[in-house]
């Protein structure tokens, strides 16, 4: 999987549209396992992000509350909380709507995958410009640097502006980010240390 992942990165940043590219070669990817870190406003937050098609999550919280897991099932449309490690007492039953587990930018677990951004970005592209920048060095990575900006104050949800680093070798983003109408910073992600399709051990997305 990797090596077709890399044989295509060639002709990556000369792509007529870079993040349609991108989604594309991401529904070719069966899991992955990246570090997030995340800031905006008043939140800063460090998690180990884990995904599996058809969209188990598991997240496990570094910064703050430090032990939190959150756990993700599909199928169920269901989020199980431990606020102090996986499968400890006390344990949660959520919706993903719940607010309580939502990001500091307002981020639903159940859209927070890399291909629910991309498919984000092509709606802001539909009713908007893209610039595409030069290669860029982020974090030891040659990245291709894409602007996607909406028209007359279009926005999708928050975002009026996304700014995006997509790894050229991989096309996941090495960086994103967000901005309202009025320019101010929603959030910034890095995400550092992807793997791409690790084998999970059994019972790893287990509510």
């Amino acid at each position: 999987m990797l090596e077709t992942l890399v044989a295509g990165a060639l002709m990556f940043a000369d792509t007529a549209n870079p993040i349609q590219s991108a989604l594309e070669r991401y529904r070719d990817v069966s899991a992955y396992q990246v570090t997030v870190k995340s800031s905006g406003g008043a939140h800063n937050e460090i998690l180990h992000y884990y995904f599996k098609k058809s969209g188990h999550i598991r997240m496990e919280f570094v910064t703050p509350h430090n032990g939190t897991v959150l756990v993700y099932d599909p199928i169920i449309n269901e989020v199980r909380l431990w606020p102090f490690g996986y499968r400890t007492f006390p344990a949660l039953t959520l919706s993903p709507e719940n607010r309580l587990i939502q990001s500091g930018a307002g981020q639903r677990i159940d859209r927070s995958d890399v291909g629910a951004l991309y498919r984000n970005v092509l709606a802001l592209q539909k009713q908007g410009r893209t610039e595409i920048g030069g290669i860029e060095q982020f974090g030891g990575r040659e990245t291709l640097h894409v602007t996607v900006e909406g028209n007359d104050g279009f926005s999708v949800g928050m975002v009026h502006r996304y700014q995006l680093w997509l790894d050229q070798a991989t096309g996941f983003p090495a960086k994103i980010s967000s901005h309202d109408a009025a320019g101010r910073l929603i959030e910034e992600v890095e995400m550092e240390g992807l793997l791409i399709d690790p084998v999970f051990p059994d019972g790893f997305f287990d509510q």
